[in-house]
């Protein structure tokens, strides 16, 4: 399978945070490991990437990225609030500096009105130096079309660019 992953993304990723010396968890729920997967096709990825945790039931997103009960009950799993929890989640435990969460309806089913089949949400979680009170968290929208496959492809890219595009402002 790794043979088969678009290495450009990841390679360019993967040169960002090693010339920043800085690292990086993955927190995925409709990506399902795929985000690790093409950071990890890449030689030499064990020099930023800690971790990569699949967090796709609610109990899940809970025990392992602290994401709140209260949250997920108002919001849903498919929400900004819940992206940003995991984003946030998975950077503090991992004790990285930069997080990353995907959430979303990659289907066929389990759309609705207000978050139709191929509504992803991917959280970028930085932590900057302690004291420095300049740690943030952005949360993206996005509506990918095509079926299953393809929607995760998609966010798959979108999460790397998303991170691309942080490191380059950060």
């Amino acid at each position: 399978m790794n043979d088969e992953i678009d290495r450009e993304l990841p390679m360019a990723v993967g040169d960002a945070l090693r010339d920043r010396e800085e690292t990086l968890a993955v927190a995925e729920s409709c990506t399902g490991g795929l985000i690790g997967a093409a950071i990890t096709a890449v030689p030499g990825a064990s020099d930023y990437f800690d971790a990569g945790l699949t967090t796709y039931a609610y109990d899940a997103k809970r025990r392992h990225l602290g994401v709140s009960r209260e949250a997920l009950d108002e919001h849903g799993a498919v929400s900004e609030p819940i992206a940003r929890e995991m984003a946030q989640g998975v950077r503090d435990v991992a004790d990285v500096t930069w997080g990353i969460a995907t959430t979303g309806i990659a289907g066929p089913s389990g759309g609705t009105d207000d978050n139709p089949v191929g509504t992803v949400y991917i959280g970028i979680s930085y932590a900057a130096p302690w004291g420095s009170e300049a740690s943030y968290t952005t949360v993206s929208r996005y509506v990918f079309d095509g079926d299953r496959a393809a929607v995760r492809a998609k966010t798959v890219d979108q999460a790397l660019v998303d991170l691309l595009a942080e490191l380059e402002t950060a």
